[in-house]
C-alpha cells in the first residue's frame, strides 16, 4: 500500500490547531479530508484555516467512505464513544489521552478494534520526540547499566488560577493522574517496559477550590477526585518506580523523571515536551552532563503518533503509540486509585510490547 492515508478530525478545539498544522504541513503520509465538531462553527473555522474540503455533521462523518483514520481530539468524557463510533464505521482511530476514564471502556475499544482488524492508538506521543527517544536509546545501550529504580513527579497547584474553565480537572474523570499521568507513565513504560503491580495512596487535600482566573473569577469548585496521588510501581523487569501527581503543592525542586541504574543515573526531560535536555551522570563525574540528542522531532510534533499509525497502515507494521500500551497506562492509573480505595497491592491484568525506537537519520516529516 502506498500514498497518503486520509484523515477525519473530530473535535476542533484548541489542541486541534497544532495537530492540523503538523498533519497538513509537516507529515507527508497523511491528508485531512474532513472535520467535525458538535459546535459546527469550530469545524468550519478549522476547515477554512487548513483548506480541508469537507465539514460533516455527526452521523455523516462516520459514514464518509473517504475517511480511513479518525483523529479523536474530543474531551476525555467523549473519547470512548468517538473511538467506538469510528471503529463501527470501519475506520482506524487515534485518540487524545487518556485512553478512557475506566478500564471497562478501554477494554471495549481494544476488543472492538481487534474484532474488526482495525488499528487503535492514543496520545501522548511525546515519547516519540527526540528527547525521550534519546533516553530510551541510552537505557537500551546500557549507559547506566541495569535499571534499578525510577521516579516521576508532577508537582503543581492546579488550574484554577489560569484556566478559563477549570472545573473539569476537579470532577470525575479529571484529577492530576488522569490529566498529566499519561505523559509520565507513557514515558516510563516506553523506556522500562510494562508494570506488574501497583500500590497507591490518594487524597483530596482541599475540598473546594476558588477560581481566580477569568471569566469565572470568584466561583467555588467542589473537588470530587483525589488531587494528591502517589503510587509505587513494580515493573516486570524488577525496576521499582515512584510516582507523584498532584495539584496540591505550590512549588517543588523535584525532577520530572529520573532513571537510576547500576552504573549511573539519567535525568529525563519534561514528558509533556518533545525535546531535551537529557542529562547523564556516572560515578566519578562531578556534574551532570548534557547528552546531545541524536533524534529529530524535538520541537512540538503533535500528530507524529498519527503519522506513525498511517505509516504502519501503508507498510503493514506495528505502530508505536498503540492501543495496548495506552490501555496499560490506563490500567496503571485506575489501579493506583483502586489500590488506595481497597487498601491492597494490585496486580495488573494488562501488558504490552515496547514500541520500536525510531531509526536515526530520518528526514523530517517522513517516517520509516
Amino acid at each position: 500500500m502506498s500514498g497518503k492515508i486520509k484523515i477525519g478530525i473530530v473535535g476542533c478545539g484548541v489542541i486541534s490547531e497544532i495537530y492540523m498544522q503538523n498533519l497538513t504541513h509537516r507529515f507527508k503520509n497523511v491528508e485531512i479530508v474532513a472535520t467535525m465538531d458538535l459546535i459546527r462553527e469550530r469545524a468550519e473555522n478549522r476547515a477554512k484555516q487548513f483548506n480541508v474540503p469537507k465539514v460533516h455533521d455527526l452521523e455523516d462523518f462516520y459514514k464518509d467512505p473517504e475517511i480511513e483514520l479518525v483523529v479523536n481530539l474530543t474531551t476525555p468524557q467523549s473519547h470512548t464513544d468517538v473511538d467506538l463510533r469510528a471503529l463501527n464505521g470501519g475506520k482506524h482511530v487515534y485518540s487524545e489521552k487518556p485512553f478512557g476514564l475506566n478500564k471497562a471502556d478501554g477494554q471495549k475499544v481494544i476488543e472492538l478494534a481487534k474484532s474488526k482488524n482495525l488499528l487503535v492508538g492514543c496520545a501522548p506521543e511525546t515519547f516519540l520526540g527526540g528527547g525521550l527517544q534519546m533516553c530510551r536509546k541510552i537505557i537500551d545501550e546500557g549507559w547506566i547499566g541495569l535499571p534499578v529504580a525510577a521516579t516521576a513527579f508532577m508537582m503543581g497547584h492546579g488550574h484554577e488560577s489560569w484556566h478559563p474553565d477549570p472545573g473539569f480537572y476537579y470532577d470525575f474523570g479529571g484529577g492530576p493522574m488522569f490529566d498529566m499521568g499519561p505523559y509520565y507513565l507513557t514515558a516510563l513504560v516506553s523506556m522500562l517496559g510494562p508494570v506488574k503491580k501497583v500500590a497507591g495512596a490518594t487524597k483530596i487535600s482541599f475540598p473546594t477550590r476558588l477560581i481566580t482566573s477569568q471569566p469565572l473569577n470568584g466561583t467555588v469548585i467542589d473537588v470530587k477526585v483525589p488531587t494528591y496521588v502517589t503510587g509505587t510501581l513494580t515493573f516486570e523487569s524488577g525496576v521499582i518506580g515512584t510516582i507523584i501527581q498532584t495539584f496540591d503543592v505550590w512549588d517543588s525542586t523535584l525532577p520530572c523523571i529520573e532513571i537510576y541504574g547500576s552504573e549511573g543515573s539519567l535525568r529525563v526531560p519534561d514528558p509533556n515536551t518533545f525535546g531535551g535536555p537529557v542529562l547523564y551522570k556516572k560515578p566519578g563525574m562531578e556534574k551532570w552532563q548534557e547528552v546531545p540528542i541524536e533524534f529529530i522531532y524535538q520541537e512540538n510534533s503533535r500528530g507524529i503518533g498519527v503519522s506513525d499509525m498511517a505509516q504502519s497502515i501503508i507498510n503493514n507494521r506495528t505502530h508505536r503509540a498503540h492501543g495496548n500500551m495506552a490501555y496499560h497506562v490506563l490500567d496503571i492509573m485506575c489501579s493506583v486509585h483502586d489500590s488506595n480505595d481497597s487498601d491492597k497491592i494490585l496486580t495488573l491484568d494488562s501488558t504490552f510490547e515496547r514500541p520500536a525506537l525510531f531509526p536515526l537519520g530520518l528526514t523530517d516529516g517522513i517516517l520509516d
